[in-house]
Order: C-alpha cells, then structure tokens, then sequence
C-alpha cells in the first residue's frame, strides 16, 4: 500500500500564505503580508501600502527612504499602512469578528500594531522576521498573546 505525501503543517500553510500576500505590496523598504485565521479558516489578509485611491511609494518614492530614518523609527511620517493594520481594517469594513484569531505575519508586528491586535482580541502571533520595535514585543507578551517566530522548511 502507498503511503499518502506529508501534508504541510498549519502554521506553515498560513505563513506561505502571508509570504504570498506580501508580494502585493508596494512598500519600497519591506514587503509584508499578514493572515487572519481563526479555527484554521482565513478571516481577513493585509499588505503594506498606501491608503486606498492615494499614490503608493513604488510611484512617488519613499520618504523614510530619502531622509534616511532607520527602520523601526518616526513611522508616523509613512505614507503606507502597515499588513497588520490593513487586515484589521478589511475585519471592521466586512464586519468579521478576530476575537480568539491567530495572526500570521512575515515580519514581527511594531508597537502601534500590537496594541491594535491586543484590543482585536488577537491570541497567537507568528512571525518569519524580527522586527527594531521592541516595546511591541513587550506589550503582546504582557497582555498574554502568544509570540512565535516560525522557521520554515522550504
């Protein structure tokens, strides 16, 4: 009798899914992509990007970029929002609760994005990147949502 191949696991599933929404975004610095699941269902995806109907930085260029702020840094004079903040966005557009939902991320999510998944009732969040915002970090931990960086087989 065959053996049946090894399905993919998950928490991989979901991450090359986030690796792929990425690529859809228009950030000249970081691509990221994130997914929303819940019960091992996608609820919402996100990219980094301009808002809706204005110019995206792969067009007019990058202000971070031309001031030469490091990463992590004076985020508040980016034109883009953030993957995290555009799956939250689409949630409320659509009325989806993320209550009790798991967040997969290719890039760890800064301090504002952790405080806007704590409030969205965010339990899980896994990553492939680190990120230079460490108070983020800090404040999933002490609110109790759990942190994993993932390590995928390719």
């Amino acid at each position: 009798m065959n053996k049946a191949p090894e399905r993919i696991p998950w928490d991989a599933y979901f991450m090359k899914i986030a690796r792929l929404v990425a690529q859809r975004s228009t950030c000249i610095r970081r691509k990221v992509g994130a997914v929303i699941v819940r019960d091992k269902h996608i609820l919402t995806t996100g990219y980094n990007g301009a808002p809706k109907g204005l110019a995206h930085c792969t067009e007019i260029g990058c202000l971070r970029e031309e001031l030469g702020i490091p990463s992590g840094e004076r985020v508040e004079i980016c034109r883009g929002i953030h993957a995290e903040q555009n799956a939250l966005v689409q949630a409320a557009r659509f009325g989806i609760s993320l209550e009790g939902g798991v967040l997969y991320c290719t890039t760890q999510p800064c301090v504002t994005c952790a405080k806007l998944l704590i409030n969205a009732g965010i339990e899980r969040i896994i990553y492939l990147e680190g990120y230079a915002d460490k108070l983020g970090n800090r404040m999933l931990i002490e609110s109790g949502v759990e942190l994993e960086k993932l390590k995928l087989e390719e």
